[in-house]
């Protein structure tokens, strides 16, 4: 697939702090790219210099072949940007608001159908203030296509959201996509990553430590499968960290976690069965993003 955004070599201060050391990376025409990493990573300070709201201190950018900076009229036509703190006016309704954005563009969506789409029909009349989380995030994305871009920036679209305003933002995600968007989409949500992404690139102190899609991310990662479960009787660790498919295990209180490979399941459960002891509650677990994460980096994603 053709590249739409190409990041070269950017390097971006922040007074005497690093914030973006030397990241590369290319997203691809119609995928849903993902930047993930704890705050503070760097990957705001990236997507903004993409957008042409900084400029970097070295580094090159280029968004649909257009540089950010000197071509930031022709982009700003063809890019959606939600803002991670971006709001709006209390008082502005929110037909009010898509109609002005789209006064902004020379060819811009059709807004209504745009507000439709997204839920917010019933609340056009409504004003910002008296929106619910959920909804000022589905206004918010409506802003970011009434331009009818090419590419949309999607920065921590889903803090603050209770569980399902989340899974409903992530569903209609996917619809933008299927009409022919591209998304760059920043987080720090390990699910929001392996529900939504293609790609990720993996950032931690300003650096780009690795990109790969979410399984390539994952069996990177040391952990094949994690078994949590309660022993109906108690056992030394010894029983199950010698088996060759066990590579660690941890207790929280009654809880025993154990990491191991593909085969560590059934290794583990006949052990147990031998010493006629029940693995109650059990619980298996594939590696996830936050494994692949400290494989990579010896930190928990949620670090600072």
């Amino acid at each position: 697939m053709p590249t739409v955004v190409e990041v070269r070599n950017l390097h971006k201060r922040h007074g005497d702090k690093i914030a973006v050391d030397d990241v590369s990376l290319t997203v691809e025409e119609g995928e849903i790219f993902g930047i993930l990493g704890p705050n503070g990573a760097g990957k705001t300070t990236t997507v903004e210099c993409v957008e042409g709201i900084r400029a970097p201190d070295r580094g090159e950018i280029k968004v649909l072949g257009l540089d950010p900076l000197r071509d930031r009229a022709e982009l700003t036509r063809r890019l959606g940007v939600q803002l991670q703190d971006g709001r709006l006016p209390d008082r502005m309704k929110v037909a009010e608001a898509l109609e002005l954005y789209s006064s902004f563009y020379p060819a811009p969506a059709d807004w209504r159908w745009i507000m439709e789409s997204l839920g917010l029909g019933e609340k056009a009349a409504t004003r910002y203030d008296k929106l619910s989380g959920g909804q000022k995030q589905r206004l918010s994305i409506a802003l970011a296509l009434v331009g009818d871009p090419k590419v949309a920036i999607l920065d921590e679209l889903t803090t603050g959201l209770d569980p399902q305003a989340r899974r409903d933002t992530w569903e209609l995600i996917e619809g933008v996509r299927s009409r022919g968007v591209t998304i760059v989409l920043v987080t720090h949500f390990m699910e929001e990553a392996e529900r939504l992404c293609d790609r990720l690139a993996l950032i931690d102190a300003g650096r780009v430590v690795t990109v790969d899609t979410p399984a390539g991310l994952t069996s990177l990662a040391r952990v094949g499968q994690r078994i949590r479960f309660r022993p109906s009787a108690p056992f030394a660790d010894e029983l199950l960290t010698g088996l060759p498919d066990v590579t660690g295990l941890t207790r929280q209180g009654e809880l025993v976690i154990v990491d191991g490979n593909d085969n560590a399941l059934n290794a583990v459960t006949a052990v147990l069965a031998h010493r006629r002891i029940a693995a109650e509650r059990l619980r298996v677990e594939q590696a996830s993003l936050e494994d692949a994460f400290v494989a990579l980096t010896g930190r928990h994603l949620d670090a600072h």
